[in-house]
């Protein structure tokens, strides 16, 4: 056969006006089980695997029957078979305040404001065993702050108030624990009183404060008191102790002149007799405004005789 060359490039021309559409379908057609088997891989590792955040847990059913609780992280399940029921979060959670009427001991109405803090620690728990937790949290804090109030007075109540907390979380945390909630903490926010309740006090307080400030007015007087006995008793004390002094200083005196006596005899004693006599003339003569100084003769006589003395003596 000879070689057209006409003839080969017509069929070159038609070959190559052939649809890129038809090239693509056919290239479908003839693959088309790799294709779906490929497609259903991906659908069935897209439905196995399953990715949960750190905040979270997921509950897993298995034909409406609980399967597995899957953790943070890449988790794998049966697909078609297995399916996320719940997405739990773990976060800590906290309750609206609430505000509850409450009777003390001492018959009191009190309004009490409560919060309360928690966290889901087992979600399956959660989930199959109450409806609404907040609800039933709220429910069961309510019910416990009216009793534990009630088995108090209300200075108790304002006064020990960190206690109730404490008593009130422990209550909270054995009810709910059947539930899978941790109580993280408990709060009372406030006590709040009726305005007849709160005159009622306020005439009480101010009451107690008239009555310390009487108290404390009669301690100060009596400590005034106090004080000034100490302050008269230390100065007789020291009084006392000068008078002993200046006479044991006269005693002592005494003494000397009597042994200069005993020794010296009567001579020593008209000695001092005369200057002593001496020394209260200089002091009659030393005062001030007098000018004229009278002298008995029993004075000079005295002054011959303690020259008389002072002579023999030397």
């Amino acid at each position: 056969m000879l070689f057209d060359p006409h003839i080969y490039s017509i069929t070159n021309k038609k070959e190559a006006s052939v649809p890129l559409e038809d090239l693509v379908l056919n290239l479908i057609q003839s693959n088309l089980g790799w294709i779906l088997l490929a497609v259903v891989l991906v659908v069935v590792v897209l439905k196995a695997v399953k990715i949960v955040p750190q905040s979270e847990q997921h509950v897993v059913e298995r034909f409406g029957r609980l399967r597995a609780v899957l953790g943070p992280g890449i988790n794998m399940i049966v697909p078609f078979f297995d399916r996320i029921a719940h997405k739990i979060s773990i976060l800590e959670r906290q309750l609206p305040t609430a505000s509850q009427d409450a009777i003390t001991r001492d018959n009191v109405l009190v309004q009490v404001d409560t919060s309360v803090f928690y966290r889901i620690t087992e979600p399956e728990k959660t989930v199959y065993r109450i409806r609404n937790v907040d609800s039933a949290i709220a429910t069961t804090v309510a019910g416990i702050v009216r009793a534990e109030i009630g088995k108090m007075d209300l200075d108790e109540v304002q006064a020990n108030r960190s206690a109730l907390i404490a008593t009130i979380k422990g209550f909270v945390e054995d009810a709910v624990d059947n539930w899978g909630i941790e109580v993280t903490r408990a709060e009372i926010l406030d006590v709040n009183l009726d305005a007849a309740t709160r005159a009622a006090m306020m005439q009480q307080l101010n009451a107690e404060r008239a009555r310390r400030a009487a108290v404390t007015e009669a301690e100060g007087s009596k400590r005034a008191v106090e004080l000034a006995a100490d302050a008269e008793l230390y100065a007789s004390e020291q009084t006392a102790k000068a008078r002993r002094v200046l006479a044991d200083a006269e005693s002592y005196a005494t003494q000397v002149v009597a042994t200069a006596i005993n020794e010296n005899g009567l001579e020593a004693a008209q000695y001092q007799i005369a200057l002593k006599q001496v020394e209260a003339l200089g002091t009659m003569s030393s005062g001030q405004g007098s000018n004229t100084i009278v002298v008995p003769s029993e004075a000079l006589a005295a002054f011959g005789d303690a020259f008389k003395l002072l002579k023999g003596r030397g």
